[in-house]
This record gives structure tokens, sequence and C-alpha cells, in this order.
């Protein structure tokens, strides 16, 4: 239950961050998505993948929340240090300065990439091991 907790907590920074963070990046020329709109997107996904990890906690879930933070991560980090330049409708989003709001949440991202990634490797050994406990109990009553 822990790793749920923890995991849905980095899902929920980094969508209150994207949050506050939206409002101030809503410009965009006609044809283009806002980065705006793109966090605000970020943030509902964060939000609905770190409700469905905390209420489930399934292998699912953690995939998903795998995605979500680690493409979040990936996202900040890409943009931070490489300046793309705007493609399709999207915006060049280069900004090379950290700030508490984007340090926290890379931090948040991470951390929620490494817990969803060990959810993720820790229902996949509990449902590995459900059926050999179960083939093990079977041998001992036989014995």
């Amino acid at each position: 239950m822990v790793l749920r907790i923890l995991t849905a907590v980095a899902l929920f920074i980094d969508a209150g961050v994207h949050l506050f963070l939206a409002p101030g990046h809503q410009d965009a020329p006609p044809g283009v998505i806002s980065q705006g709109t793109l966090f605000l997107l970020e943030a509902a996904a964060a939000v609905l993948v770190g409700l469905w990890v905390l209420v489930r906690g399934s292998r699912a879930s953690y995939a998903a929340a795998l995605v979500v933070a680690f493409s979040a991560f990936a996202a900040v980090m890409l943009y931070r240090y490489v300046d793309v330049p705007a493609f399709g409708p999207f915006p060049a989003m280069y900004d090379p300065v950290w700030f508490f709001s984007k340090t926290l949440s890379a931090v948040a991202e991470g951390a929620g990439t490494i817990l969803a990634a060990a959810g993720l490797v820790r229902s996949n050994r509990a449902r590995r091991g459900a059926p050999d406990a179960a083939r093990h109990d079977t041998v001992r009553r036989d014995t």
C-alpha cells in the first residue's frame, strides 16, 4: 500500500505543478496546441492514473503510471537541454532555466517513474509467484 500511495503522490505533485503553470502558457499561434493545453492534458492524465494506482494498484495501473511519469520526465529533460523547434501542432518549448516549480515536477516525475517501475516489477513477481506457491502447496499435500 505504501508503494501505491507514494506513486500516486508523485503523480499528484506532477499534476499540481502542471495545473499551476498552465495559465501562463496559453498563448499559441493558430493551428498550434498551446504549451498550457499540453500541461492541462498532462495534469489530467497524472490525476486519473494516480487515482487508478491508489485505488487498484494493478499491473495495468502501474504500467500507465510508468508511461505518464516517464513521458513527463523525458519531456522536461528534453526541453531543458535541447532546443526542439515547433513541429506539427506542437509548439517549441525550450526552457533552459531551472526554477522551483519545474524542479519540483522533474523530481516528482523521476520519483514517479522509479516507483511505478518498482510497482510493476513487484506486481509481475506476485503474479508469477502465485501459481508457483499453489503448485508447491499441492506437492506438499501429496507427499
